[in-house]
């Protein structure tokens, strides 16, 4: 399953890929500040947002 983080001020993705990662690792990456804005980054999800992808099937 794709996951993208973004920053919530700024819209910046901080992480985009099919491995699954916990936000900690993501904020250690950082240092805990938006590379692009500086504002401080939280662990705590503020929001989340599933999506169905649709996958085409080659017959």
């Amino acid at each position: 399953m794709p996951q993208i983080t973004k920053c919530k001020k700024c819209g910046a993705i901080l992480y985009e890929g099919k491995k699954l990662k916990p936000p900690y690792e993501i904020l250690d990456k950082y240092s805990g500040r938006c590379p692009k804005c500086g504002r401080k980054l939280f662990s705590d999800p503020i929001n989340v947002e599933v999506k169905k992808i649709e996958q085409s099937v080659s017959v």
